[in-house]
């Protein structure tokens, strides 16, 4: 039985490499409709929590999902590659994150391309999932397989299918968001189509996995470009003293040809601050500097320096300075009501703002304690809401929005107030301070 004939007939495994926001998920769509998955995932802890513990480690999704399909033997998660060559398709689901230089850093894809070739047999197919530009697939990931000695189109399949993963999207979940799938040939793409329809109710084929990778880049550079736009105006409207917030509300009246895109203290996620730089360090090789969308990967970057200015600025109006001022930062995670951190631009204002001298706090009831990360190592624990502990600071900043905060409570407790998502937008004072 070939590897079609396995996927009509339901009779295939399916190997996901990385079980973070993108991989867990699909991992647990594929085994509730009766598909064998394993998990291969280097953190022994998500390993240990997926088969023994049978919960999830990621806030927006139920431990009850992981739970049946680990009971039911769907889902088995390990840290042993070798188990590569018992399943029928293979998902790259890995970071691509930038390095110090901003530049791509396709670490994680390439170490699990080499990995994936190691055990590599006839009749596979392997998608990657994992934003990144134009060539990865068919060049980078191509080149490491091709030197096994198989041959893409002929003895395995290659496809590219970006992932649209958006936490704690109440209205969107991974199968009911519309599937991209390029291939490296026609029947490579067809075989991804097939896989994917399994388990995601739309899947939208295109001619390449150039085509793919690149329609992955335009959806977040058109939201990089917009937000930048926004926060810029925000920073021009403040000046003129003008509620920006007042103003996409007007605006976002008209019934055609407006979309409203909201400022905010930075980008997060790991798409958006990230995506449009792999396209201008790809555009490079073709002799072409992408200068609008380097302009607004400047602005978002910028935003963070922006927000300590106003905070310096909310001090100063109240005779005290920023360095051994007390300050407790609302939200740690990238968007309200999750618990992701990836890039998130509360993390760069606790550098900033330690940097200046301030003692700095934070409050996420979802992020209890900041672990290791790539790029920070803090080691704080989050502080409870309540009127005593918020007297005790000098200033509240609001980075993230999240529901359970009693905005009122807050505000009648607090000193000095600077909001970057318009938390406090319905109070009226002159401790709170728009950023």
């Amino acid at each position: 039985m070939n590897l079609k004939q396995k996927v009509l007939s339901d009779n295939f495994s399916v190997g996901i490499i990385g079980l973070g926001y993108v991989g867990l998920p699909l991992a647990l769509e594929f085994a509730a409709k009766g598909i064998k998955v394993t998990g291969f995932d280097l953190d022994a802890e998500k390993v240990r929590i997926i088969n023994k513990d049978r919960k999830s480690y990621i806030k927006h999704i139920p431990s009850e999902k992981v739970f049946q399909q680990v009971k039911g033997k769907t889902l088995f998660a390990t840290s042993d590659f070798s188990k590569l060559k018992e399943t029928d398709v293979v998902i790259i689901c890995v970071p691509t994150p930038l390095n110090i230089n901003r530049e791509p850093d396709l670490s994680y894809v390439l170490n699990s391309t080499r990995e994936i070739a190691k055990y590599l047999r006839c009749d596979q197919l392997i998608s990657l999932e994992s934003t990144t530009y134009p060539g990865t697939t068919d060049e980078d990931i191509l080149n490491i397989l091709n030197k096994t000695g198989l041959k893409a189109g002929k003895d395995f399949y290659l496809c590219f299918s970006p992932e649209r993963e958006d936490p704690n999207n109440l209205h969107f979940t991974t199968s009911t968001i519309p599937k991209i799938v390029g291939g490296y040939s026609k029947k490579c793409m067809e075989l991804g189509v097939l896989v994917y329809g399994k388990v995601i109710q739309k899947v939208v084929p295109v001619s390449s996995t150039k085509a793919a990778e690149a329609a992955k880049l335009l959806e977040n550079i058109y939201r990089s470009i917009n937000i930048a736009l926004v926060n810029e105006l925000k920073m021009v409207f403040d000046r003129m003293g003008i509620d920006v917030w007042e103003v996409i509300r007007a605006a976002s009246t008209k019934p055609f040809g407006f979309t409203p895109f909201y400022p905010g203290p930075g980008l997060g996620g790991h798409c958006i601050p990230i995506d449009p730089f792999y396209l201008t360090w790809k555009a490079r090789e073709f002799d072409i500097s992408s200068k609008f969308i380097e302009l607004a990967g400047e602005i978002n970057t910028s935003m963070p320096f922006y927000v300590i200015e106003k905070v310096i600025h909310a001090l100063n109006d109240h005779m005290k300075s920023i360095k051994g001022s007390r300050i407790l930062i609302l939200g740690l995670a990238y968007k309200k009501d999750i618990d992701d951190l990836r890039e998130s631009p509360s993390l760069k204002l606790i550098e900033l703002l330690q940097d200046h001298g301030a003692k700095v706090d934070y409050n996420d009831d979802y992020v209890t304690k900041i672990p290791k990360l790539r790029n920070y190592n803090f080691k704080k624990k989050s502080v409870r809401i309540t009127a005593a502990n918020l007297k005790r600071y000098d200033l509240i900043l609001l980075s993230t929005d999240h529901s359970y905060y009693d905005y009122k409570m807050i505000f009648k407790n607090s000193s000095i107030i600077v909001d970057t998502r318009n938390g406090f937008g319905k109070l009226k004072s002159k401790k709170i301070y728009k950023a």
